[in-house]
């Protein structure tokens, strides 16, 4: 098929090029013009495993192109995807600014029928919204179908290729069909809804995930107080078949761009239609509290932060990205800066991402994991990177100056910890917890 998709940020751009890899011709629209050019050089604007070789491979292949020419791109199209990014709003609602510019702009363009897919997630409703803008602006024939994405940051192109479901939401069956036909290469399970359920799936799914994340980590809280270990009792509730084992690992809690977004603006759809989401409100306040447990460890160990230097291994909010939105180390980096401490930091891709919404002069910015533990009075493990699960953590313990260890993504195991004379904090397990009591203070 001729494929056009308009945004080109990690959903257009990954679906794009997944797309062009299934032999689809498929062309992708930015506005942003520095970006279209890079892109056109091979130059991927975001970090994500496999996919500057798939870009390259069907540029060359000229399956894959990049322009910001809309009308040209739109008019020789069978279908145009909209994968434009629908930020919260201040109130928690989805910013539709943007996928409201996208249904003019193709309105304009439109050269005859058309299927309008939307990737973007957007609030229930939204689709029918954007045929009524379309209709305004064209004559022309179209149908708008209702795809919602659910790619996962850091494995977005192995998620693309072997999706759990393929939801599709149409008003017309030839309309859906056809667009289930592009998908059917990568999965037989493809569910039809209508347009407002597919709108739904997408905001339950993640809003339940997220309350999958907050009850492991409330449960991970009791744990502590009580004596049992969390990582065990996760394993014990993911046999269960009712429950699963995914997502179910205790932390400092979920961020990114997607679940903070979707629960707020669920209950924000909830809201417009007078119903309080309670549970889910209770969701995202737990996460909030639940970053923080790594600054009361903190507190609880060196006492007063002013004038320490505590280091921080990651900063993405999760690994194999350099995604830094709502990421749990903003705040904590925030919050101890403004309690006067000084902070080493280092992520493997995510520094610059980082340092653009967090620059400080009391930040050092290191190069490699052992430079962000030198002469450190406490070191936060705050993204599970494999590059950090395999760290040497005696020859980390030599450069402290005093050996404290605040895991919070239990990255490390009581053997691992046993061989050292760490003061290690980890989420939900106690037992981990009081390995070493004497802290270690070097000269």
């Amino acid at each position: 098929m001729e494929l056009t998709v308009i945004g080109t940020g990690y959903v257009g751009l990954v679906s794009g090029t997944c797309f062009a890899e299934l032999g689809n011709r498929v062309t992708c629209v930015d506005k942003d013009a520095s970006k279209i050019e890079k892109l056109n050089q091979g130059i991927i604007p975001i970090y994500e495993p496999g996919l500057t070789e798939l870009v390259q491979k069907n540029s060359t292949e000229r399956r894959l192109f990049f322009t910001t020419d809309i009308i040209s791109s739109v008019q020789k199209a069978e279908v145009v995807f909209i994968a434009v990014g629908t930020p919260p709003l201040p109130n928690g609602e989805a910013n539709l600014q943007f996928i409201e510019q996208a249904a003019r702009d193709i309105a304009i363009a439109m050269n005859g029928y058309k299927i309008i897919v939307t990737k973007s997630t957007v609030p229930v409703g939204t689709n029918e919204k954007i045929k009524g803008i379309i209709s305004e602006i064209t004559n022309h024939s179209f149908d708008v179908v209702s795809v919602p994405e659910f790619l996962r940051e850091g494995s977005a192109v192995h998620d693309t290729f072997h999706p759990d479901r393929v939801i599709i939401g149409a008003e017309k069956i030839d309309a859906g069909e056809k667009i289930a036909s592009l998908h059917r290469p990568l999965t037989e399970q493809i569910v039809m809804t209508d347009l407002r359920s597919a709108e739904m799936i997408k905001y339950a799914s993640n809003a339940f995930l997220a309350t999958k994340i907050s009850f492991i980590n409330e449960i991970a809280n009791i744990c502590e107080k009580v004596g049992a270990d969390v990582t065990l009792v996760a394993r014990g509730m993911g046999y269960d078949q009712r429950i699963g084992s995914s997502f179910l690992q205790a932390g400092i809690g979920y961020g990114g761009s997607c679940f903070p977004k979707d629960t707020h603006a669920l209950i924000q759809i909830a809201g417009n239609v007078e119903y309080d989401f309670k549970l889910l409100k209770s969701v995202v306040e737990v996460n909030q509290l639940q970053r923080f447990n790594v600054i009361r460890q903190l507190r609880d160990t060196l006492g007063s932060l002013n004038g320490k230097m505590i280091g921080i291994w990651g900063l993405a909010f999760k690994p194999n990205t350099d995604d830094v939105r709502e990421s749990p180390a903003l705040e904590i980096v925030a919050y101890l800066l403004q309690q006067g401490a000084k902070v080493k930091v280092y992520d493997p891709v995510a520094m610059e991402n980082f340092r653009y919404e967090c620059n400080h002069e009391s930040i050092i910015w290191c190069s490699n994991a052992i430079e962000a533990s030198v002469d450190c009075d406490a070191l936060c493990l705050l993204t599970e990177w494999s590059e950090f699960k395999t760290i040497e953590l005696l020859q980390i313990e030599q450069v402290m100056r005093q050996a404290v260890l605040i895991d919070g993504r239990n990255v490390f195991s009581k053997e691992e910890i046993e061989r050292t004379n760490f003061t290690y904090y980890s989420v939900g397990r106690p037992i981990m917890n009081r390995i070493q009591t004497k802290m270690v203070t070097k000269a």
